[in-house]
C-alpha cells in the first residue's frame, strides 16, 4: 500500500547556496515552486538531491559538496522527512566545506551514507534516473539519451522492481550466450579444422603402413635369408663329405698300383744328384761371362749412339744452311714489294692540314663533353640535395598524419557514425559549393598541449565531433545524405553568415594580468574561419580568460569584477551569475578534466606549407630529370662524333706515317740480308770433319769386338753341358710323368675337399648363430611355428630371395618422408577429435538448455515490458494529440535477441506537413524537445512508483501556446489522486493559467530588503494583496 500522499513532508535547510535558513513544506499533488532567476528555487531542487545521498554530478552544478553550502559559511544542514509505513523516515546531512565531508543521521541516530541510499532504494527514490528526478542542468540532456539510457531509466522510473532486475539478468544470460555460442563456433571450427588435417594425414598413414608392410616383409626375408644360406651351405658340406670318401678310395688304389714305380724314380733321382751339382758350377761361371759380355756390348751401343750423333748434327747443320739460304731469298722479295709500295705512296696528297681539323673538333667536344659532365654532376648533387629535403617533409607529413590518425581512430571508438560520416565526405567532398569542415577535434589545433583541457572543458563533445558548413544548404544537403539515408548519428553546424572570428574581447588582458590571467581562451589554439567563427559567437572564447594560481588565491576578488562570466584557473572552471534583482553574484565551479582529444596537435597550416614544399620538390626532380636526360642526349650524340673523329684520325695518322713506316721496313730488311749473307755455313768443311770423328769411334769399335768374341766361346761351351744335363732329366720326366701325375692329382683333391669340408662345417655353424640371433632365438632353441609358417610363404632360394628383397626395398623406398610420428600425430588427433565431439555436444547441450533460459526469462521481462510501453504510449499519444501535434512510444530493437540494443524511441511531430521524427538533440528545436521530454514525464506520472518526481525549468523555451498547453496536462495529471508527489520549478508562469484546488504554489522571493523567513506573515500578506485588487 502507498499509503499516505504526502511522501516527502517537509524540508528544511541552513546555510544552503542561497538561503541561511529555509523550511519548505510540500504539498501533496502538484508543487509549483515560482520564483524569479537567482531567487533559490535550484537551492531547493540541490537540497532535495543532497539530502537523499544523490551525487554532485547529478545536479551539474559543481563536483564537490563543499561548493552547495553559502559562500562565507563553515557548514551546511540539511533535513528532509519521508512517509514511510510504520514511522516517517527523517534524514539529517551536515557538509562540512573545509574537507567536504559529510555527517549523516537517520531518524536522530549517527550513521553512514551506505545506510542512507539502501533507505532511500528501498522507498524507490532514484535521484539519478533523469525520468525521476530532472535538474536544471539536466535538462538538455535527457532528449541526448539513448533509446536504451531511456528504457533503463523508465524501467527504473515505472517498471515493476523486477523488470529492471530482468533486463539485466537478460543482458548477462545474453552476454553468457554469447560467450557459449563462440565457445561452440570455436570448438566446431577447431574440431573441422582436425578433421581435415587427420583427412590430409589418413593417406600419409596408409602409405605409412603400407610401407611397414614391405618392412615387414623384408624383415622376414632378412630373418629367413641366413636360414636358406644355412641349409644351402649344409647341402653342399653333405656333397663334399661323399666327394672326400670317394677320393680317398681312389688314392688308395692308386697307392698300391704305383709302389715298384716309385722305387726307380728314387734310384734315378740319386744319379742326378751330381750332374746337377756341376752343372750348378757350370752356371755361376756362365754367369760371370755373361756379366763381361754385357759390359763390351754397352760400350759397344755407346759408340754406336757416337756415331749416330755425329752423323744428326751432321744434317742439322745441312738444314740449318738450307733454311738460312729461304730466309735471304724472301727478304729480298719483300725489299721488292716494299719498295714498290713506297713508290705508291709518294703520289698520295698531304694529309696534315685535315688532322690539324680533326685534332680542334675533338678538343672542342671535349670540352662540350666537360660542361655537360660538369651540368649533370650539378644537377645530381641539386636532385641529392632535392630527395634528401623531400624525404625530411615526407617524415614529417607522415609524423602528422599519424597524429590525424591517432585523432580520427579516437573519435570512431567514441563515435562511429561521425567516423562513418567523415569517410564519406572525403569521398563526396565535390557535392558541396561551400567550405565544409571536418569535426572540430580534428581541425582544432592547440598551440600548446597544456593548454588542451581549457579548450575541450569549454567546448561540448556534441560540438567537438560536429561538422561546420559556411552553407545552409550544403548543411541541409549533408544531413539528408548520412542522417535519413545512412541513419547515421552526427552533428553539423552552420557557421554564422557574419564572421565573428576577428571579434575584440570586451577588456583586454593586459587589465587583467593583476589577477593572474595571461591570455584568453581563442589565443589558445588554431581553427578555420568558420569554426573559429562559431565557437566566438556559441562559446565566446575570446572573451573567456584563462588564469594560474594567482586567479586561484585571489578568487574572491575576481569574481567581483564586472564583465566576467566564466573565467578559468589553473583545476578549475568558474561560471559567474549575477541577479537580475539583488545584483548578488553565484559562482559556480567544478573541476578542468584532463584533455582527451586535442592533446595530440596538429597545424593545419604547417602541414599545408609541408605538402606544397613537397609538390615543389616533386616538380624540381621532375625537371632535374627532364634535364639530365637532355643532356644525356648530348652527351651520346657528342661521343659518337667523337668516335668518328678519332676512326678518321686514325686513319689519316696511318696514310701519313706509312711512308715514313716503309723507308724505316726497307731499311731494317737490307740491314737484315747483310747479316744473314755474311753467316753463311761452309757444309764441305763441316762434312770433313765428321768423316773423321766417325773413323775414330770405328777403330775403337774393333777394339771392343774382339774381346766380346772371346767370352761368346766360354759361353757356347757351358751351354752345351748344361743342355746335356737337361736333356737327361727331361727324359727321365717323360717317361715316369703320366703315372705320378695321377697320382698327384688324387693326393691334392683329397686335401682340398679335407680342407672344404672344415671350411664348410665353420661355415655353418656361423650361420646357424648368425639365424638364430637374427630370429632373436637360445642357442638350444628350435625354429619357432610362427616363423615357419611365415617363411612357408617367402622363396626358398637365395637368388629369388634376394630379387624380392630388392623389389620390397625399392617399394618400401618409394614412400618417402614418413615417420611414425605421422601416424602418433594421427592417433593422438583422432583422440582429440573424440574428446572434441564429447565436449562439443555438451557444449551445445548446454547452449540449447541456455536458450531455453533465456526464451524464458525473456517472456517474464518483455511481455510486461510491451504492455508498459503500449501504456505510455497510450497516454503520450493522448498528450499530443490534444496539442493537434503527434507522438508516439515504441520498444526499438534491430535484433530481438540483442537485449542490450532494447530501447525506448520517441517519434514526435509538431506540424502537419512533416513525418514523424525521432527525438534527438539535432532534429528538433530546443522548445520542442522540452515539450516532448514533458510530455513523456506526465505519461509517466500515472504509472510512477516513485513517492515523487522533481523537474526544473523544463518550461524554458516554449513558445506560448504549446507553454500553456503542457501546463494544462501538468495540472491535469499531477493533481490526479492516483499519482505520486509532483515538483515543477519554474522562474515564470504566464497569465490566465488554470490551476487546481489540489496543487501547491510555493513562491521563492529573495533580495536584500527581505524579511527574515520567522518574521513573514503570509495572511497579512494576501489580506493586502486582496485590499489591492479590490481597491483598482
Amino acid at each position: 500500500e502507498r499509503g499516505p500522499k504526502e511522501n516527502l513532508k517537509y524540508i528544511p535547510f541552513y546555510s544552503g547556496r542561497t538561503y541561511d535558513y529555509s523550511v519548505v513544506y510540500p504539498g501533496p499533488n502538484l508543487n509549483m515552486i515560482v520564483g524569479a532567476n537567482g531567487t533559490g528555487k535550484s537551492s531547493i531542487v540541490c537540497a532535495i538531491c543532497l539530502g537523499l545521498a544523490g551525487k554532485t554530478a547529478i545536479l551539474g552544478r559543481g563536483d564537490k559538496v563543499g561548493l552547495y553550502v553559502k559562500r562565507g559559511c563553515h557548514k551546511g544542514f540539511i533535513e528532509i522527512e519521508l512517509y514511510k509505513s510504520g514511522g516517517n523516515l527523517v534524514i539529517n546531512r551536515e557538509i562540512h566545506v573545509e574537507n567536504n565531508q559529510s555527517l549523516w543521521m537517520l531518524n536522530g541516530r549517527h550513521c553512514n551514507q551506505k545506510t542512507v541510499e539502501e533507505e532511500v532504494k528501498a522507498l524507490r527514490i532514484q535521484v539519478s534516473n533523469l525520468c525521476q528526478f530532472l535538474p536544471q542542468e539536466k535538462v538538455g540532456e535527457f532528449a541526448k539519451m539513448s533509446k536504451i539510457e531511456l528504457l533503463e531509466a523508465t524501467e527504473k522510473s515505472v517498471g515493476p522492481p523486477e523488470m529492471y532486475e530482468y533486463h539485466c539478468e537478460l543482458k548477462n544470460f545474453r552476454n553468457r550466450e554469447r560467450e557459449l555460442e563462440n565457445v561452440v563456433k570455436e570448438k566446431a571450427s577447431f574440431l573441422e579444422k582436425a578433421k581435415q588435417r587427420n583427412e590430409r594425414n589418413k593417406h600419409d598413414v596408409n602409405r605409412y603402413y603400407e610401407k611397414k608392410r614391405h618392412l615387414d616383409v623384408i624383415e622376414l626375408l632378412e630373418k629367413k635369408k641366413p636360414w636358406v644360406e644355412y641349409e644351402t651351405t649344409r647341402t653342399e658340406l653333405e656333397g663334399v663329405k661323399k666327394e672326400r670318401d670317394e677320393a680317398k678310395r681312389q688314392l688308395s688304389a692308386l697307392k698300391q698300383a704305383q709302389a715298384p714305380m716309385l722305387r726307380k724314380i728314387q734310384l734315378i733321382d740319386n744319379q742326378l744328384k751330381p750332374t746337377e751339382a756341376q752343372i750348378k758350377a757350370k752356371t755361376v761361371a756362365i754367369k760371370e761371362a755373361s756379366l763381361k759380355c754385357k759390359q763390351k756390348q754397352d760400350q759397344l751401343d755407346r759408340k754406336h749412339k757416337e756415331i749416330e750423333d755425329i752423323k744428326q748434327t751432321q744434317r742439322l747443320k745441312q738444314m740449318e744452311e738450307e733454311d738460312h739460304q729461304k730466309r735471304i731469298s724472301n727478304t729480298r722479295l719483300t725489299i721488292e714489294d716494299l719498295k714498290a709500295e713506297l713508290a705508291k705512296v709518294g703520289d698520295q696528297p698531304d694529309v696534315t692540314p685535315r688532322i690539324n681539323e680533326v685534332n680542334v673538333e675533338l678538343r672542342r667536344i671535349q670540352v662540350e663533353r666537360a660542361k655537360i659532365e660538369g651540368e649533370k654532376s650539378d644537377l645530381r648533387r641539386e636532385k641529392d640535395n632535392i630527395y634528401a629535403e623531400s624525404r625530411m617533409l615526407e617524415k614529417k607529413l607522415n609524423d602528422m598524419n599519424n597524429m590525424m590518425n591517432a585523432k580520427e581512430e579516437k573519435l570512431r571508438g567514441r563515435h562511429r557514425d561521425t567516423y562513418t560520416a567523415l569517410m564519406w565526405l572525403r569521398q563526396n567532398r565535390q557535392l558541396f559549393s561551400g567550405n565544409v569542415h571536418e569535426p572540430m577535434m580534428l581541425v582544432i589545433n592547440v598551440k600548446d598541449h597544456r593548454f588542451a583541457k581549457y579548450v575541450e572543458n569549454h567546448i561540448s563533445f556534441h560540438d567537438l565531433r560536429a561538422f561546420v558548413f559556411q552553407r545552409k544548404d550544403d548543411m541541409e544537403r549533408f544531413m539528408t545524405e548520412v542522417r535519413d539515408k545512412m541513419n547515421l548519428k552526427v552533428n553539423s553546424i552552420s557557421a554564422p553568415e557574419d564572421s565573428c572570428s576577428k571579434r575584440p574581447p570586451s577588456r583586454n588582458i593586459e587589465s587583467l594580468r593583476r589577477f593572474g590571467f595571461f591570455t584568453y581562451l581563442r589565443e589558445m589554439f588554431d581553427a578555420p574561419e568558420e569554426v573559429m567563427s562559431y565557437l566566438c559567437h556559441q562559446y565566446r572564447v575570446h572573451d573567456v580568460p584563462v588564469g594560474n594560481e594567482q586567479t586561484k588565491s585571489m578568487i574572491r576578488t575576481v569574481i567581483e569584477e564586472p564583465y566576467l562570466r566564466v573565467f578559468y584557473t589553473t583545476e578549475e572552471r568558474y561560471t559567474l551569475k549575477r541577479s537580475f534583482y539583488s545584483n548578488k553574484i553565484s559562482t559556480s565551479n567544478s573541476a578542468v578534466h584532463p584533455s582527451q582529444y586535442l592533446t595530440i596537435t596538429v597545424d593545419a597550416e604547417e602541414k599545408r606549407q609541408l605538402e606544397q614544399q613537397m609538390k615543389t620538390c616533386e616538380s624540381k626532380l621532375r625537371d632535374i630529370d627532364e634535364r639530365m636526360k637532355a643532356l644525356q642526349k648530348e652527351a651520346t650524340a657528342l661521343d659518337r662524333r667523337d668516335n668518328e673523329l678519332l676512326a678518321e684520325k686514325k686513319q689519316l695518322s696511318e696514310l701519313k706515317g706509312k711512308k715514313r713506316q716503309l723507308e724505316q721496313k726497307i731499311s731494317t730488311k737490307q740491314d737484315s740480308l747483310r747479316q744473314m749473307e755474311q753467316n753463311v755455313i761452309d757444309l764441305q768443311k763441316i762434312e770433313e770433319e765428321t768423316k773423321e770423328k766417325i773413323a775414330a769411334v770405328n777403330s775403337q769399335k774393333v777394339t771392343i769386338l774382339r774381346a766380346k768374341l772371346t767370352m761368346e766361346k766360354v759361353y757356347l761351351a757351358l751351354e752345351t753341358v748344361g743342355l746335356t744335363a737337361e736333356k737327361t732329366k727331361l727324359e727321365n720326366d717323360c717317361r715316369e710323368g703320366a703315372s705320378e701325375l695321377k697320382t698327384t692329382d688324387v693326393r691334392q683333391k683329397c686335401g682340398r675337399l679335407d680342407q672344404r669340408k672344415v671350411q664348410l662345417t665353420e661355415q655353418c655353424k656361423g650361420l646357424l648363430k648368425r639365424a638364430k640371433t637374427i630370429c632373436r632365438m637360445q642357442p638350444d632353441e628350435s625354429l619357432p611355428e610362427d616363423l615357419r609358417n611365415a617363411f612357408s610363404n617367402l622363396p626358398d632360394t637365395l637368388d629369388e630371395i634376394d630379387a624380392m628383397l630388392n623389389e620390397e626395398r625399392s617399394r618400401a623406398e618409394c614412400f618417402t618422408g614418413l615417420s611414425e610420428n605421422v601416424v602418433d600425430e594421427y592417433n593422438r588427433r583422432e583422440q582429440e577429435i573424440k574428446h572434441l565431439e564429447k565436449d562439443l555436444e555438451d557444449k551445445s547441450n548446454a547452449l540449447n538448455a541456455y536458450r531455453q533460459n533465456i526464451s524464458e526469462a525473456k517472456e517474464r521481462w518483455l511481455n510486461p515490458l510491451k504492455q508498459l510501453v503500449e501504456q505510455i504510449n497510450g497516454k503520450f499519444s493522448d498528450f499530443f494529440r490534444s496539442m493537434q501535434c503527434a507522438g508516439e512510444v515504441d520498444l526499438h530493437s534491430e535484433n530481438e535477441e540483442e537485449y542490450d540494443k532494447y530501447g525506448i524511441r520517441i517519434r514526435v511531430k509538431f506540424h502537419s506537413s512533416t513525418q514523424l521524427h525521432e527525438l534527438t538533440p539535432y532534429h528538433q528545436s530546443g522548445g520542442e524537445r522540452s515539450v516532448s521530454t514533458m510530455l513523456y514525464l506526465m505519461a509517466l506520472q500515472e504509472l510512477n512508483r516513485c513517492p515523487f518526481r522533481v523537474v526544473d525549468e523544463i518550461n524554458q523555451g516554449m513558445d506560448p501556446v504549446n507553454e500553456r498547453r503542457v501546463f494544462d496536462i501538468v495540472v491535469r495529471t499531477a493533481c490526479k489522486e492516483t499519482t505520486s508527489q509532483y515538483f515543477f520549478i519554474t522562474p515564470k508562469l504566464l497569465q490566465n493559467l488554470q490551476y487546481a484546488e489540489e496543487m501547491t504554489v510555493l513562491c521563492v522571493h529573495n533580495g536584500a530588503h527581505m524579511l527574515p523567513p520567522n518574521q513573514w506573515d503570509e495572511k497579512a500578506f494576501i489580506r493586502r494583496c486582496l485590499q489591492r485588487k479590490a481597491r483598482a
